[in-house]
């Protein structure tokens, strides 16, 4: 069996300076610039959020199909926070991801999860990133992540 060459990105705004696509598309360009395929990316904008039902907004995005068709999952938001999972659109991508066996890596402006919260989620790789240039340089520094031998 091939193993998926490309990453999902899934991401949200990152405060009101960097909307949900100018993060994932910022991600996008490390993992470009460090030669590796370019990704499938998914960003969910405030609006698509507004859906209450986080299961339903992941199949109106084809989340499952675009998942299996990835080497990992890139979760790509501002803040990653312990009492705030539960329920999350976060917890709910981290823990489909696990359960159909793909990696899971995380680009934050914010962690306070610790190693046990990480765990849980199963993430591994916790990247902080608060500007633009940060997000390019996570980017690159996921592409040797997801491709350590490449």
């Amino acid at each position: 069996m091939l193993i998926p060459q490309r990453l999902l990105i899934v991401s949200a705004p990152f405060g009101a300076r960097l909307d949900a696509k100018t993060v994932a598309r910022r991600i996008e360009r490390g993992i470009t610039d460090a030669g590796r395929p370019d990704p499938d990316v998914c960003p969910i904008e405030p609006t698509d959020a507004a859906i209450s039902d986080t299961r339903e907004l992941l199949d109106l995005l084809s989340f499952d199909t675009r998942m299996r068709a990835s080497r990992a999952v890139v979760l790509a938001s501002e803040r990653l926070r312990e009492r705030a999972l539960s329920g999350s659109l976060t917890f709910e991508i981290a823990t489909r991801a696990r359960q159909g066996g793909v990696p899971t890596y995380a680009v934050t402006a914010d962690s306070q999860l610790d190693a046990f919260d990480a765990r849980i989620l199963d993430l591994q790789a916790i990247i902080e990133a608060r500007t633009a240039r940060e997000l390019t340089s996570a980017g690159y520094e996921l592409a040797s992540l997801a491709w350590p031998h490449a």
